[in-house]
C-alpha cells in the first residue's frame, strides 16, 4: 500500500519547462554568447548550483555562479509569479488528494522563490504539505537523496511512496531507490517519452488521467 506522494515541480505539475529552454538562450545572448546547440538538454539535468557553475567554466563568464544564478532566477521571476499555468489535470488532482488524507510533497531543483510564487498564485498550496530542495552540492535527482529526504520527512518508507516525474533521468532515479514511479508527458521531453514509458511503473500523458479509482486504489 503507499501512503504518499513526491511530485516533481517544473514539467509535472507546472508548464514551465519550455521557458526554461528559453531563458537558457536569453542569459547567454545577453552576455554576448550565442547558445550552443543542445545547450538546454545538458543544464537540464543539473541542480541550479551545478548549472551556473558550469556557465561560468564553459564560457569563462566574468561573473560568479552566484550571479549567474541571481539573473537567472531574476528572469524566471515574472513568468512564475504571474503566467506560468499547470499542467492539465494537476490543480484536481492535488485536491482530491488532500480531500483523501493523502499527504502530498514536492521535490524540486528549481528555485524556492519560484516555487512559492507559483504556489501562492495558482492557489494550490493548501494541497501540498511540503516542498524540498537541493540545499548543498551533489543533491540533485542524479541521486536519490531528495526523494529519501522527502518520504522520511512524511514518515514512510521508499516503497510506501510514489514519485510523479517528467524528467527520464530524475525517473530512473527513483525507479533504482526503490519508488513506484509514474511518468507523465511533458513536450518538452517528447523524444525520451518511449523511454520513460518503458522505465516507469506507469505513465500518463497527463495528471488528469490519475483521477480515477485505479490511481486511488493503491493507498487503499
Amino acid at each position: 500500500m503507499k501512503r504518499g506522494v513526491i511530485f516533481d515541480f517544473d514539467g509535472t505539475l507546472l508548464d514551465s519547462m519550455g521557458m526554461w529552454t528559453g531563458i537558457d538562450r536569453t542569459f547567454l545572448l545577453e552576455n554576448g554568447i550565442e547558445p550552443p546547440k543542445g545547450i538546454s538538454d545538458i543544464v537540464k539535468k543539473m541542480t541550479i548550483h551545478q548549472s551556473a557553475a558550469y556557465f561560468v567554466e564553459r564560457f569563462s563568464l566574468a561573473m560568479t555562479p552566484q550571479q549567474v544564478e541571481d539573473r537567472i532566477e531574476a528572469l524566471a521571476d515574472e513568468q512564475y509569479r504571474y503566467h506560468l499555468p499547470l499542467k492539465e489535470g494537476a490543480a484536481e488532482l492535488l485536491a482530491a488528494l488532500h480531500q483523501r488524507e493523502i499527504p502530498c510533497c514536492i521535490a524540486s531543483v528549481t528555485y524556492p522563490s519560484l516555487i512559492e510564487a507559483a504556489l501562492e498564485r495558482l492557489q494550490i498550496g493548501q494541497y501540498i504539505d511540503f516542498y524540498l530542495t537541493p540545499t548543498h552540492e551533489g543533491e540533485g535527482k542524479h541521486t536519490p537523496f531528495l526523494y529519501h529526504r522527502a518520504a522520511e520527512r512524511m514518515g514512510i518508507a521508499p516503497a510506501e511512496a510514489v514519485v510523479v516525474e517528467d524528467s527520464l533521468h530524475a525517473a530512473a532515479t527513483a525507479v533504482i531507490a526503490g519508488y513506484y514511479t509514474i511518468g507523465v508527458y511533458d513536450p518538452v521531453a517528447d523524444g525520451d517519452w518511449q523511454k520513460l514509458c518503458s522505465l516507469c511503473q506507469r505513465t500518463e500523458r497527463s495528471l488528469k488521467a490519475l483521477c480515477d479509482p485505479s490511481f486511488y486504489s493503491i493507498f487503499e
